[in-house]
């Protein structure tokens, strides 16, 4: 299956390529000029984009897509709204464009009610802006709201929905194993959920 990832050389989107390569897949890396491809597994392709100027062909040849970027925590507010709101709109508008068959949110815990007393509040409010842009979109979708991340592999030992902890941990390679299931497993379309790790 083509999978256009979009944060393909961060810190989870990187497990995410290397993870579905590993699976099989045919992952398509989407970076940024100046990004680090080095560490990407062989021979896997790789298409040049930013996410705040998007090429109208971004997503062409894709049958699904996940959004596994963000501007990062130490970034600015107007930087937020361009990648983790704006951008990540304009990647569901391009892909619903392209024909993509399905499309994985990656998300944040808070980001279905954002707290404007949370110190994250401007980067919920942008996610949760994101979340309803794609849930409105008519794409076949998966939004995955992971608590707080760690740099951790994990164990792929995890708690989906209800039940999660939010005050829990979610390791980046569990996370991207879920978002490897949800872009490429039928039965998680349509779903929104929190998920933590459990070890």
């Amino acid at each position: 299956m083509k999978i256009l990832i979009a944060g393909s050389t961060g810190k989870t989107g990187l497990r995410l390529t290397r993870q579905l390569d590993n699976a099989g897949h045919q992952p398509i890396a989407m970076h940024r000029s100046s990004s680090d491809t080095s560490k990407l597994p062989d021979g896997v392709a790789k298409r040049e984009a930013d996410l705040t100027q998007l090429p109208d062909d971004v997503c062409d040849g894709a049958e699904a897509v996940v959004f596994a970027a963000g501007s990062g925590g130490d970034t600015s507010a107007e930087m937020t709204d361009k990648v983790d709101r704006d951008g990540a709109k304009k990647l569901v508008d391009l892909a619903a464009k392209s024909g993509v068959g399905h499309f994985v949110m990656l998300s944040s815990v808070g980001a279905d009610d954002p707290d404007p007393e949370s110190d994250l509040a401007h980067y919920l409010q942008a996610k949760h802006e994101a979340d309803e842009h794609l849930k409105a979109s008519g794409l076949s979708y998966t939004i995955v709201r992971p608590v707080s991340l760690t740099d951790d592999d994990g164990s792929r030992n995890m708690r989906l929905g209800d039940e999660v902890n939010p005050q829990g941990k979610a390791a980046r390679g569990d996370v991207a194993a879920i978002l490897a299931r949800a872009a490429t497993d039928a039965a998680l379309a349509g779903k929104v959920f929190l998920m933590e790790s459990l070890d």
